[in-house]
């Protein structure tokens, strides 16, 4: 989140023509570095979207979904903390501490309207999953790229997705989308004030996308496609104790008959 936010900060308050072009090669840079080094630690769980999928997807547990959400989330708050004490207050304030800040009353053309911001949330979140999101949890295809080609991909993805939000938006205020609802937590915790305002949206908005991509992945065509051994999926486990329900109904009268004779 440090490195991220910084970067970030420094890009737009850059004396260039259009500041915000630069973000996104920030934002691949520094994904890019990070998957590298997290994927063959944790499996790149950098961002409460990656998390919540793999939860979907069964890659992993609902209890070590949680405790990677919370760290990230611990991760945000203290990361922010150290860059709002070392941060020039008038940077900290004119860039919303990294970008995160939804139209509000303090000024007509400072942020995003929440009804905008939510659907280039969502919008942007799902390309990165179904570019990125696929080709890392298709297990060949993953395998034959190699680990630093597929992180290139998840980071060009992530990076894609930025420019496309900046480039649409183009407000003060708002760094493009931010594919990590953490990111969003830090500021709006030690900053306050405005950026409580619409934060829902950068919950709300990847969580749909989520939901939304994992219901197009269980319908996209088997052939070709190698995924990750999904044994907590979210469907495989609603059929199989759907079935062991129904098995469970149908025995009990069988039972009580045997009783009875």
């Amino acid at each position: 989140m440090f490195t991220l936010t910084t970067s970030i900060i420094a890009c737009l308050d850059s004396h260039e023509v259009d500041p915000k072009l630069l973000v996104p090669f920030a934002v691949f840079i520094i994904a890019f570095l990070f998957l590298v080094v997290t994927v063959p630690l944790t499996g790149g769980h950098m961002s409460p979207v990656f998390t919540f999928i793999a939860a979907l997807k069964g890659v992993v547990t609902l209890t070590r979904a949680l405790i990677y959400v919370l760290a990230q989330c611990i991760g945000s708050i203290v990361g922010f903390f150290i860059l709002k004490c070392v941060m020039d207050p008038r940077l900290a304030y004119a860039y919303s501490l990294g970008g995160c800040a939804i139209k509000s009353s303090i000024g007509a053309n400072y942020g995003i309207k929440s009804q905008d911001a939510l659907l280039v949330e969502f919008a942007c979140t799902f390309v990165v999953l179904f570019v990125g999101v696929t080709l890392a949890f298709d297990k060949k295809r993953a395998r034959d790229l190699g680990l630093p080609m597929v992180c290139l991909v998840v980071a060009g993805a992530m990076s894609l997705a930025v420019f496309v939000s900046v480039s649409v938006t183009g407000r003060v205020g708002y760094a493009g989308v931010g594919l990590n609802p953490a990111r969003c937590l830090g500021p709006a915790l030690l900053h306050g004030g405005f950026l409580w305002e619409g934060h829902w949206v950068f919950w709300v908005g990847p969580f749909l996308a989520c939901v939304v991509y994992y219901v197009v992945s269980v319908n996209l065509p088997k052939e070709g496609l190698v995924w990750v051994d999904g044994e907590y999926d979210v469907l495989n486990l609603v059929l199989s104790n759907a079935s062991s329900v129904s098995v469970f109904n149908r025995d009990i009268p069988q039972e009580h008959n045997a009783i009875h004779e």
